[in-house]
């Protein structure tokens, strides 16, 4: 659950810096481990430091509450270490404290994922405090009423947020119907809806072998890594229900929603149909984004939206692959009078990239920036656990770190404006603004 007091409450005395720079990452290792049980984790031995940093995630997150009841899988994923077994919220947390590790818990809209941080020296105790918490949870009426009101108050604070407004918005739109049109967290009413049943309910469906996929990065063999695997999660049931959902295309073709709020800034998100991650064409597109907007400083959508005409304080654009679905929608935050003419210039430039195409220069441009910035995403353990997870959820391959940059210098000129020309369709492109719009906004 993404709590809303996180930092106050997670921070701990731990270096997570690796062992490996930048220009290392090319040759970082990953191995297969398997446990006695048949329990599979991929490693990245780094011994650098006393740390192990372990990221899992279960497939099947928020997606699959219950009918009325949206918000159970994040409800759970904040009361998963708030007492486990024979130890209730405050003794569980203690234990945690004392040994200077990091648990923590979170639902995404496909997953339910998880994360340890632990010294080598603990790292037994941590185990054990992770596989309480996953195979004996508690639900405590007094834990349940507690972390259910932080999620009300959390909700409260959205709604007064535009950005948060016109991005459930915008879900709601263009997946009216399907369960990814619900908010994670889901709605004041659905939370209060939930029951201690419902929460037990989706952990015994879906907390399973068969649904897991786990990373791990840090101070640990493979050897001390398998029957570890099996002493955290060999307690959990080998398989549970069914994840699979329908899929759905974006919706909303073209509309223009506003949502008012009496604010000064307006928050605008837009998009449409995008491809998924398993899609042929998902390196071509992921290029073409960057040109449109996922650059920065340098995107299309950033030199014509704030550059040239100072509309907006920030545009950008990006990929958003679901297991489901799949987006590629950006935002703009702009004074509420500009609201009308941001929406025009971001469709102007969505029309003359997919019409006329990207130029040589931006292309080259682009795949340098990409191809050289993929090292950085390797400055800790957690963030290459974090990675390992995401490459088996992904069905990447074992060999992926290796081959990826390659998948980018690939993308050729043709393969980036076909792609702009398949995706971009501006007059399909939905908006929803949130704020007080005072200029000409064409709602449809």
């Amino acid at each position: 659950m993404k709590r809303f007091f996180y930092a106050a409450i997670f921070v701990i005395g731990l270096s997570s810096s690796m062992g490996f720079g930048a220009s290392d990452a090319h040759a970082i290792t990953v191995e297969r481990v398997v446990s006695p049980k048949g329990v599979v984790a991929w490693l990245v031995e780094d011994h650098t430091n006393p740390i192990i940093a372990m990221n899992f995630a279960f497939r099947g997150g928020a997606a699959l509450d219950p009918k009325g009841k949206a918000g159970v899988a994040n409800l759970v994923s904040g009361l998963l270490d708030e007492g486990a077994g024979k130890l209730k919220s405050q003794a569980f947390q203690r234990r945690l404290q004392d040994i200077s590790a990091s648990l923590r818990f979170d639902a995404g809209r496909d997953t339910f994922a998880g994360s340890l941080k632990t010294l080598t020296a603990h790292r037994d105790r941590a185990f054990d405090l992770t596989r309480l918490a996953l195979s004996a949870p508690r639900f405590d009426r007094s834990a349940v009423a507690r972390i259910r009101a932080q999620v009300e108050a959390g909700l409260r604070y959205e709604s007064e947020d535009p950005d948060t407004v016109a991005t459930k918005k915008f879900f709601a739109t263009v997946f009216r119907g399907h369960p990814y049109a619900h908010s994670v967290a889901g709605t004041a009413k659905s939370v209060r809806a939930i029951t201690i049943a419902d929460l037990k309910a989706f952990h015994d469906k879906y907390m399973t072998r068969g649904n897991l996929v786990i990373g791990v990065s840090g101070d640990i063999t493979p050897a001390e890594l398998a029957p570890a695997l099996d002493r955290i999660f060999g307690a959990l049931p080998a398989h549970g229900a069914p994840t699979k959902l329908p899929t759905v295309g974006a919706q909303g073709k073209g509309r223009v929603v506003v949502v008012k709020k009496n604010v000064a800034q307006s928050a605008i998100v837009f998009g449409e149909q995008g491809v998924r991650r398993s899609d042929p064409d998902f390196y071509s597109a992921y290029v073409m984004n960057y040109i449109l907007g996922g650059g920065g400083f340098t995107s299309r959508l950033f030199s014509q939206v704030r550059e040239k005409r100072g509309l907006a304080y920030s545009v950008s654009s990006g990929l958003y692959p679901l297991d489901h679905a799949a987006l590629i929608m950006g935002n703009a935050g702009t004074a509420s009078p500009k609201a009308g003419e941001t929406i025009k210039v971001v469709r102007d430039v969505w029309r003359r990239l997919g019409t006329d195409g990207a130029t040589a220069g931006e292309l080259k441009d682009a795949k340098t920036y990409l191809t050289g910035s993929f090292a950085l995403r390797f400055t800790s353990n957690d963030a290459v656990a974090s990675i390992l997870t995401a490459m088996q959820l992904e069905h990447l391959g074992i060999d992926y770190l290796d081959k990826r940059n390659g998948y980018i210098q690939k993308v050729t000129l043709a393969d980036v404006n076909r792609v702009a020309k398949r995706l971009l369709k501006a007059d399909a492109l939905t908006f929803v603004v949130a704020g007080d719009p005072k200029g000409k906004i064409k709602v449809r």
